[in-house]
């Protein structure tokens, strides 16, 4: 049986939405093993003079527990 955790992270680029979300997974990745999906909760951003100044991603990730991990 596999078990897996979900947790939420929020992420701001000026680029794109796209990017905020690579942004989020690389650095989860970093400190989280065996991340296996992600999935868009929220997006929103922020305007200044009339134009797009940041997006802001909020995103679950999910990885696998691994065998002796509490949930």
């Amino acid at each position: 049986m596999a078990v897996y955790k979900k947790i939420e992270l929020v992420v701001t680029s000026p680029d794109s939405v796209a990017e905020a979300i690579k942004q989020a997974v690389e650095r989860a990745s970093k400190t989280l093993r065996n991340l296996e999906w992600f999935e868009v909760k929220e997006i929103r951003g922020k305007i200044e003079d009339g134009k797009v100044k940041e997006f802001q991603v909020i995103l679950h990730v999910g990885f696998k527990l691994e065998e002796g991990e509490g949930v």
